[in-house]
């Protein structure tokens, strides 16, 4: 498939998940919930003013933080028009929602303290775009925080990759691809980031921090 078919696969797929997405009947996306705790944990390592959510869905992350944080100003992405549909009837104060792509983000430079995007880039089909346009929007000494599915061994990375990501296409799911430590040490190294730590974690998780030089 190339880009275009990725996208529209996952925006139908999410389209189809929105209205049940924060609900017990998520099915697969229950999931995410799990990543929400390591992702408040590592925001509390040091300060933030402005945070970007990339592939913010209906904005769960942001509904947290906005309550534990509600002096911040916290901005949402996601491709998917129905998600974004969903997180602006939650009103949450301080929150801009913009429906657009995470690989061509639409801000100005220099615009964000943290950036966070949790099982979310394994569907981009042109994942070093996204970590360059990382690069963009961050400000000096600012953060990416990254959570998504991966594993130690390369080959049941592999058999993911090239068995079930072909079947998951077929039940209408846009997965691109599993990334290792090597991959996105490599992809921050092309966009300028400077990948701190990396972790395999349970749950089939990569914990990922990564920081744009200050000069």
């Amino acid at each position: 498939m190339n880009s275009h078919q990725y996208k529209e696969l996952s925006v139908r797929e999410f389209t189809k998940a929105a209205a049940t997405y924060e609900t017990d009947h998520a099915g697969v996306y229950n999931l995410c919930k799990k990543d929400y705790p390591d992702i408040l944990a590592e925001l509390e390592r040091e300060p933030f003013t402005d945070l970007l959510d990339c592939g913010c869905g209906t904005a769960p992350m942001l509904s947290l933080l906005s309550e534990k944080y509600p002096e911040k100003h916290y901005t949402g992405i996601d491709l998917t028009p129905k998600m974004i549909e969903i997180a602006k009837a939650k009103n949450l104060p301080n929150v801009e929602l913009v429906v657009g792509d995470c690989e061509h983000l639409p801000f100005p430079e220099n615009s964000f303290d943290a950036v966070i995007c949790s099982m979310s880039f394994h569907h981009y089909p042109n994942v070093q775009d996204f970590f360059n346009s990382v690069y963009l929007v961050l400000r000096p000494g600012g953060r990416l925080i990254l959570r998504d599915m991966s594993m130690k061994s390369d080959v049941i990375r592999w058999i993911c990759n090239h068995i079930e990501m072909p079947l998951v296409h077929l039940i209408g799911h846009g997965d691109v691809r599993i990334y290792s430590r090597e991959d996105v040490q490599q992809l921050c190294k092309n966009a300028g980031l400077h990948m701190e730590r990396f972790e395999y974690r349970k749950g089939v998780r990569l914990h990922c921090v990564v920081r744009k030089p200050k000069t």
